[in-house]
């Protein structure tokens, strides 16, 4: 009896340690499934993009990794913050490879990352936050940097002076960085320090320094319509969109009717908004203030005499709603939205301005009277000669006279030349009213005027 009770006892006993051992046999048999996408080029909103949609097929995959395999020297710290942000918000671990550099924007993003894994000679630092010519911000701009890489470190268990000594070279920390110097770590020193959990020469061997033995890699894939997005919602593509936009607008407000130009101009803003608006950058208010810009341009243009306050404020909208359309703002919230991003979108838009009227300016002069297009616009004149002759041909006298203008010349309007009143088209941009004029050539009973 009493042996009964002891079998009895050691019954449950025994069913537990068999249990264990079949938990601990499918731990080792068990397949981790690994989502990977690269980080390869500058730190811009088509890197924000691919970050988004990984993020949500590891999701959708109940992936158990997200391997991200980098080689960048930094980029727009918006975009890096909006992807250092969604990494630390995972659910699904995050490690990166760093395939030779994670300069600025890609330091950041790495030391949000769960592990950092170096090939050797790899890098990592020199966060400093820079303009376009690479020249250093003001300290407002390093503040916020070197708060955003303590707050990073912080998070991913990594020391916070080391992090911001990345971004200030005042920072001294004995045996690490020498005051003067942006810290920039090797991929040994980074291994040192805590900064890299492992130095491999490939991603299969940062899964087993990872100690992960059976997986199965599921990489990024893009379709046709997101090679298409990801490529117009580059910085330097959008600027060109809006060089095509106000190029266009010039143009048409050169010639008479509706034309070429403004179906240019149209397609061009459509192919800015449009991936904007898909991203959720781009908001219907944000648009509807680059809309009601271009109205009141037109009426400063075509209404009101003069250019004044309707024509500058038209140009601040105009600006305003080009200009948000590339911050990831929400509604009328900017907290989220870092200052360098918002005046990194301001200067590409109002550069991009700037150099499309220069342009167009010399394209208005040049391409009208240029011989390459010969074949396909009529060259051909009627010489008095052969017995051709002209109604208009007091016209050609008055070549070099000068007047005023009867009409605002928007570019077409009326002048008076010597008590009469002529038909006449501006030969640049348009001529206000009483504004002294002086003839320059003739064209289909038409004088070419410009400001005398």
């Amino acid at each position: 009896m009493r042996q009964n009770n002891l079998l009895i006892l050691f019954i449950p006993l025994l069913i537990g340690l068999f249990s264990l051992c079949l938990s601990a046999q499918n731990d080792t048999s068990k397949v981790f499934k690994i989502y990977q996408f690269n980080i390869d080029e500058e730190i811009a909103p088509p890197v924000w993009r691919k970050t988004k949609e990984a993020f949500k097929e590891a999701g959708e995959m109940n992936a158990d990794l997200i391997l991200i395999h980098m080689n960048t020297y930094g980029g727009l710290l918006d975009a890096a913050d909006s992807i250092r942000t969604k990494i630390l918000k995972s659910k699904i671990p995050v490690y990166v490879f760093i395939d030779n550099n994670a300069a600025s924007a890609g330091a950041l993003i790495s030391i949000a990352c769960d592990s950092i894994y170096m090939v050797p000679g790899a890098n990592i630092g020199a966060a400093t936050v820079v303009d376009q010519s690479g020249k250093p911000l003001p300290d407002k701009y390093q503040s916020y940097m070197r708060s955003m890489m303590r707050s990073t470190a912080e998070a991913s268990n990594r020391d916070p002076q080391i992090a911001q000594a990345m971004v200030d070279p005042r920072i001294y920390i004995e045996g690490v960085s020498d005051t003067g110097r942006v810290l920039t770590f090797t991929a040994s020193e980074a291994l040192k320090h805590g900064f890299c959990e492992g130095i491999a020469e490939s991603q299969k061997e940062v899964l087993k320094l990872a100690k992960i033995e059976n997986y199965v890699i599921v990489k990024q894939q893009f379709t046709a319509i997101d090679k298409i997005i990801h490529f117009l919602i580059n910085p330097m593509v959008s600027g060109i969109l809006i060089m095509l936009i106000m190029g266009g607008i010039y143009f048409e407000l050169q010639t008479p009717g509706v034309g070429f130009p403004l179906a240019a101009a149209v397609i061009g803003a459509l192919l800015y908004f449009a991936p904007l608006y898909l991203e959720g950058l781009a908001e219907h208010w944000e648009i509807l203030l680059f809309i009601a810009g271009l109205v009141l341009i037109a009426l400063e243009i075509f209404v009101v005499p003069g250019f004044g306050v309707t024509g500058i404020l038209g140009i601040t909208l105009v600006v305003a709603g080009l200009t948000l359309s590339m911050v990831g703002n929400i509604g009328f919230n900017f907290s989220g939205v870092p200052l360098t991003g918002v005046i990194t979108s301001f200067f590409i838009v109002v550069s991009s301005m700037f150099f499309a009227f220069i342009i167009s300016m010399y394209l208005g002069k040049k391409v009208l009277t240029t011989t390459t297009f010969g074949h396909i616009a009529l060259d051909s004149t009627q010489q008095a000669s052969k017995g051709f002759t002209s109604s208009d041909a007091s016209y050609r006298n008055m070549v070099g006279k000068t007047g005023v203008a009867k009409t605002i010349l928007r570019p077409a309007g009326k002048v008076v030349i010597d008590g009469d009143v002529y038909d006449a088209t501006a030969e640049v941009a348009y001529i206000d009213k009483e504004e002294k004029i002086k003839v320059t050539g003739y064209q289909t009973s038409q004088l070419i005027v410009a400001k005398a």
